[in-house]
C-alpha cells in the first residue's frame, strides 16, 4: 500500500514546491536572542521570533531552571492527578492568576493544548461557540473537538459579532472566543466592546493572550489591562513560550469553577505529562521579574514605535499594529520567499508567510520586535528592507 501512498505524497509535495509554498527550516546554532549564530557560523539579527521581552536567553531564567533540576529533578514522569504535581506547579499557577487578576489557573504542556482542551469539557451540543475568523489554529482545532454549535464572525467586526450573538440565543450557553493579538496582522481585539456585547446578549468571554501578554497594556499585562476589562473576561489562555521566557508551557486562567472542571475533564491535562520542574521554575522567576520592573515592556514599546515609523516613512505597506508584530505586506507568496532569502544575505533573519498560514494573496514578511533589539539593530534591519525592497521592486 505505501508505494501508492508514497507516490501521492510525492506529487502533493511537488505541487507545494511548484507553487512556491514549500516551508524550509533554518538551523540556529546559538541561544535565541537579538543576534543569533547560523549553521554556517555567520551571524544574523533575528526579527522573526516571539521573544518579545528578550528573555529567551535570560541568565536569571537559566539559573532558576538549573537550580530546579538540582532540587526537583529533570522530569515528572507522570500526569498531574497521579503523581505529577510539585509545589512549584501550584506556585506557578498562583503567579499566573495574580498576573491576570483571576481566581485560578491550570497548566498545560503548551497553549495549543490549553485551547484544544478548553471547549469539549465545558460545552455540549446545546451550547454555542462564537469565534473570530482570524483566531489561531489551536482555537479552531479545539472548537472542532466540541459538539457545540459554531458561529464565526469577521475579524474584530462588532456588528457581525452581534449578528452571531442574536442567532446564538437559540442555544443554552454562549461563549465568544478571540485572540487578544492576532498573530499574523498584529491588531488587538476590541475587548471592551466584546465584553459589552457579551453582557448584552448573555455570553461568556474567552481570550487567547499568547501574543498580547507581556506586550499590550500600560504595563504589558495583556488585553484586560489594555481595555480595563478585569473581571469581565471569564477565560484567558496563554503561553510561556513567547514573551514569558520563550520555552514551552501553556495555561488557562479564569473563573474558579471553570478551572476546577478542566482539572476533572480536560483531556490534554489529564493525559499529558506535567511540565518539567526547570520550565516551571523559569516561569516563576519570570513573574518575579515582571513584578520588579516594567523596563523590558517599556523598551519593547519604544522599539516597536521606532521600527514601525521608519518602515512607513520608507514607503512599505504595513498593516496597522498595536502589538510587537509588524506585517510588511507583499501579497505574492514566491515574492515573500525571495524577499526573506535576500534579507538573509543582508544578515537579517525574517520569514515569509503565505497560504495556508495566511489567506491566499496576503503573503507578507512578519517582523517581530523584541526588547532585546538595540537601535542599531533596528536601523540595520530597516536599511536592509529598503535595499531589498528596491532590488525586488517593492519600493
Amino acid at each position: 500500500m505505501y508505494g501508492k501512498y508514497q507516490k501521492f505524497l510525492q506529487d502533493e509535495l511537488q505541487a507545494i514546491e511548484n507553487a512556491g509554498l514549500y516551508k524550509r527550516e533554518r538551523n540556529i546554532c546559538s541561544a535565541q536572542g537579538a543576534e543569533i549564530t547560523l549553521e554556517d557560523g555567520s551571524k544574523a539579527l533575528n526579527f522573526c521570533a516571539n521573544n518579545y521581552l528578550g528573555l529567551a536567553d535570560s541568565p536569571r531564567l537559566i539559573q532558576a531552571a538549573k537550580e530546579a533540576m538540582d532540587n526537583r529533578g529533570y522530569g515528572m514522569s507522570s500526569v498531574r492527578f497521579i503523581c505529577g504535581t510539585q509545589d512549584l506547579h501550584k506556585q506557578l499557577e498562583k503567579a499566573v492568576s495574580d498576573y491576570f487578576h483571576t481566581e485560578d489557573t491550570i497548566l498545560y504542556a503548551a497553549c495549543f493544548d490549553a485551547n484544544g482542551g478548553v471547549f469539549e469539557p465545558l460545552f455540549t451540543a446545546q451550547d454555542a461557540i462564537i469565534s473570530d475568523s482570524l483566531n489561531h489554529a489551536s482555537i479552531i482545532d479545539g472548537v472542532r473537538l466540541c459538539k457545540a454549535v459554531r458561529y464565526r464572525y469577521a475579524n474584530a467586526d462588532m456588528a457581525d459579532l452581534e449578528r452571531c450573538l442574536k442567532e446564538a440565543q437559540a442555544q443554552r450557553f454562549r461563549i465568544i472566543v478571540t485572540d487578544g493579538v492576532f498573530s499574523m496582522d498584529g491588531n488587538v481585539a476590541p475587548m471592551d466592546k466584546i465584553c459589552d456585547l457579551a453582557e448584552k446578549y448573555d455570553a461568556l468571554v474567552m481570550v487567547d493572550e499568547s501574543h498580547s501578554a507581556g506586550v499590550v497594556g500600560a504595563t504589558g499585562h495583556g488585553v484586560a489591562e489594555h481595555f480595563n476589562c478585569y473581571g469581565r473576561i471569564d477565560i484567558h489562555t496563554g503561553t510561556l513560550g513567547k514573551a514569558f521566557g520563550g520555552a514551552v508551557g501553556g495555561f488557562t486562567t479564569g473563573r474558579k469553577e471553570i478551572i476546577d472542571m478542566l482539572r476533572q475533564r480536560s483531556r490534554p491535562y489529564l493525559f499529558s505529562n506535567s511540565l518539567p520542574p526547570m520550565i516551571v521554575a523559569g516561569g516563576l522567576e519570570l513573574f518575579r521579574m515582571m513584578e520588579e520592573s516594567d523596563g523590558l515592556h517599556a523598551r519593547l514599546q519604544q522599539n516597536v514605535d521606532y521600527f514601525r515609523d521608519r518602515m512607513i516613512a520608507a514607503g512599505f505597506d504595513i498593516k496597522p499594529t498595536q502589538s510587537a508584530i509588524c506585517a510588511v505586506m507583499l501579497y505574492d507568496a514566491p515574492l515573500s520567499q525571495k524577499f526573506a532569502a535576500a534579507m538573509a544575505k543582508e544578515g537579517i533573519f525574517v520569514t515569509g508567510f503565505y497560504y495556508p498560514v495566511v489567506p491566499q494573496g496576503q503573503a507578507r514578511i512578519r517582523v517581530q520586535l523584541s526588547a532585546a533589539h538595540k537601535k542599531e539593530h533596528l536601523d540595520k534591519a530597516v536599511e536592509a528592507f529598503i535595499k531589498v525592497g528596491k532590488e525586488l521592486k517593492v519600493l
